[in-house]
């Protein structure tokens, strides 16, 4: 573990061991309330703290953890900066982002930089270790206060479009939201936090898409979407 004088790491992940987990905070108390927290229990485990968003990206890099939960103001690089980059390759550790601020603009800002989760730090010590537990399964949270104003922000109006006829009546309707979003030039992990999912359940989905239609690749999709009218330009 880390000296409790200051950042750290500890490196080299044991196969089909504890969760592991880097705090990147730049209040040392913080980190420590964290790190006492969630080493309470045996399968979860901190290998690194940063005091700032380019320590956590180089540690995150160093320690290969499974989650890191991230503050959003730091000094230098911040936590929505560290998340783009933390994440930019798609087979990072998911980030949870924890702040005392309740703010939309740090929410989506979060969403868009790649996190998988949002939580407020005047949450509970269980709502802490449960959502480190759910984002190492590879699901995304969000905290139940602020998830209206997520659905509010992107759900698709009350009057979905009927099926097209062909093809697309294969499809089903989650699939055909996925397409939809994919159309827009939304990634997997933007599709994912939009409909609350999985990055491999949207994975699964844009295949079944791809199938269903005949298609080869994510760009042919686009192209059929706007074709066959389930988006227009500009819609």
């Amino acid at each position: 573990m880390s000296s409790p004088d200051g950042p750290g790491a500890v490196a080299s992940p044991e196969p089909g061991g504890p969760i592991r987990i880097l705090v990147a905070d730049d209040h040392r108390l913080v980190r420590t309330g964290f790190r006492v927290i969630l080493e309470t229990e045996d399968d979860l485990v901190v290998v690194g703290e940063a005091a700032d968003g380019e320590q956590a990206v180089a540690l995150a890099a160093q320690t290969a953890p499974d989650v890191v939960l991230m503050d959003v103001e730091m000094p230098g690089v911040d936590g929505l900066e560290a998340t783009r980059r933390i994440t930019a390759s798609g087979a990072g550790p998911a980030v949870l982002i924890l702040t005392t601020f309740d703010r939309d603009d740090y929410l989506f800002a979060a969403l868009q930089a790649g996190a998988s989760g949002f939580l407020l730090k005047n949450g509970t010590p269980e709502a802490l270790i449960e959502a480190v537990r759910v984002l190492a399964r590879g699901d995304a949270l969000l905290a139940p206060e602020i998830t209206g104003r997520v659905i509010a922000k992107f759900a698709r109006p009350a009057a979905t479009p009927p099926v097209p006829a062909g093809e697309l009546k294969e499809l089903t309707p989650r699939e055909y939201e996925v397409l939809v979003l994919l159309a827009g030039g939304a990634t997997n992990a933007e599709i994912a936090a939009r409909l609350f999912l999985g990055e491999a359940t949207v994975k699964t989905h844009v295949s079944r898409v791809l199938t269903k239609l005949r298609l080869r690749d994510r760009t042919q999709a686009v192209v059929y979407a706007y074709e066959h009218g389930v988006v227009t330009p500009g819609g």
